[in-house]
């Protein structure tokens, strides 16, 4: 007896015996502050409060449904802030640490705390030190911080997806994914009709105007739904050309093909609409690259002739029979473009309502290659940009914007040529780990899988002239990256467990 007593006692043990205990305790707390919150506060600030206490605690036992609610709330994220502190937390980051915190809760009730280690993870890490590294030579840690944790939010969401996801959560995902995007579809299209908005955005003589949705500017508004129409354009095609099942695959998504195939061309009609709408013209090539690889690696006679098809005009419009070959209201919002590269003098050039953005644009590129040019190894530190951006503005180009327009020269200039260089580790990475998706899934899957990989497309060839990793887009793409490894992983429905 002596010597049982000298044991010492389990940690593990003890912690699974006093969770149950806690949980209760919790759950008295819990309802003791929120009575006394639903008697004080006034009658509709009490209802919002008791139902985000019940969608709290269904969080809370069931995280997966935290992540649905997560992906068509992503591009309304800019409508729900609050001021904490000083600091602005948004809705969106809200939900993302209540997803977080009740994965490490269920892992912590199981006494199984455990990190998953799956493919993008170590070139994930490597980009996170070197964003650290860059630091050295920040002027403001502050905004280093800042876009340093979007991309630890990206890391952590698409870990908690590998840990908890499951093939069969797919349609719930994709189709809250389209959800999002019909529904920012929906409002851009209000706005072009009824011109609801600045006047700046007025289209056509003021008969129309650029769509923005909830993103407050044309451009990243299109980068949205640029990174769901990929999907909603893949799986088109295979409920039009495809539709079959295979018995495992109909076990695990019990879907109705017909009915998703009519939904998810409804989605992609509105918001192929609402890409016209917001003219945005870096969104509209990237969606036509993004055509054309979903096409081909969905394979079959009718995609390759379309595949063929698109590439054949987009040749000839780049060869200069664009002005033929396009309606006029398309040629004329790239005829500036094509005229930019041969301005010589930012400074000087005279600037016009048609070549604006374009110059704009070239300033602010001009401004990154200079910074990288002053600090070419670690940059001037990650998410300064802005803030270095006054000590190299060209002529009138004053506001920094954020952003220098174009991801990889921000990147170069923040982070210099070691962070370009391991940007690209990741990115490409990412590339080979939707390949291999295509490759390993078949069906419905395969629809998913190949329009994930036009996603990333489509993201690759739109930063090349704006940089879509704000306004929650990045935690967009961390979704599809984790739906992309749970297509990748053959093995992940063994691997994976329910919570």
């Amino acid at each position: 007896m002596l010597l049982t007593a000298l044991v010492p006692p389990d940690p593990i043990a003890t912690w699974q015996a006093a969770v149950p205990h806690a949980r209760r305790a919790g759950l008295i707390i819990f309802l003791c502050i929120l009575g006394l919150g639903l008697a004080w506060l006034p009658l509709p600030l009490a209802a919002t409060a008791l139902l985000g206490a019940i969608a709290a605690a269904l969080i809370l036992l069931r995280p997966n449904w935290g992540l649905i609610a997560l992906v068509p709330f992503i591009p309304f994220s800019s409508l729900v802030s609050l001021d904490v502190g000083g600091v602005r937390v948004g809705g969106m980051e809200a939900l993302l640490a209540l997803i977080l915190v009740a994965w490490l809760l269920n892992m912590a009730a199981r006494g199984q705390i455990v990190v998953p280690h799956p493919p993008l993870l170590l070139p994930w890490l490597l980009w996170l030190g070197v964003l650290l590294l860059s630091w050295l030579g920040a002027l403001s840690l502050g905004a280093a911080l800042t876009e340093s944790l979007k991309w630890l939010e990206m890391l952590a969401l698409y870990l908690f997806i590998v840990a908890n996801v499951e093939r069969r959560h797919l349609p719930w995902l994709v189709g809250a994914m389209l959800l999002g995007g019909a529904a920012q579809a929906a409002l851009g299209i209000y706005q072009f009709l009824f011109r609801i908005g600045p006047e700046g955005f007025l289209l056509f003589g003021g008969r129309f105007l650029r769509a923005y949705g909830t993103f407050r500017q044309p451009n990243p508004y299109a980068g949205y739904l640029g990174l769901v129409l990929p999907i909603a354009y893949s799986l088109v095609l295979w409920g039009l050309l495809d539709r079959r099942q295979s018995p495992a695959e109909a076990s695990n998504h019990p879907h109705h093909p017909l009915r998703f195939t009519l939904y998810a061309l409804l989605c992609f009609a509105l918001m192929l609409a609402a890409l016209f709408a917001s003219q945005s013209r870096g969104a509209w090539i990237g969606f036509v690259a993004a055509m054309i690889v979903v096409s081909l690696v969905r394979g079959g006679r009718t995609a390759a002739l379309f595949t063929l098809a698109i590439a054949m005009l987009t040749g000839l419009g780049a060869a200069g029979g664009y002005r033929t070959l396009m309606p006029s209201f398309i040629s004329q919002r790239f005829s500036d473009v094509l005229t930019a590269p041969s301005v010589t003098d930012i400074a000087t050039i005279e600037v016009t309502d048609a070549n604006f953005a374009a110059v704009e644009r070239l300033a602010h590129w001009g401004a990154a290659l200079d910074m990288w040019r002053d600090h070419p190894w670690l940059g001037v530190g990650f998410g300064n940009y802005a803030v270095v951006y006054p000590a190299y503005a060209v002529g009138r180009w004053l506001d920094p914007l954020g952003h220098a327009h174009n991801y990889y020269l921000n990147v170069g200039a923040e982070t210099g040529l070691v962070g370009l260089l391991a940007y690209g580790l990741l990115w490409l990475c990412a590339l080979g780990l939707a390949w291999r998706a295509v490759r390993r899934s078949e069906g419905f899957q395969r629809a998913i899988a190949a329009g994930g990989l036009g996603v990333l497309v489509h993201l690759s060839l739109h930063n090349m002239v704006d940089n879509l990793f704000v306004q929650g887009m990045y935690l967009h793409v961390s979704v599809v990256l984790g739906l992309l490894y749970l297509l990748h992983n053959t093995e992940v429905d063994n691997l994976t467990h329910r919570i």
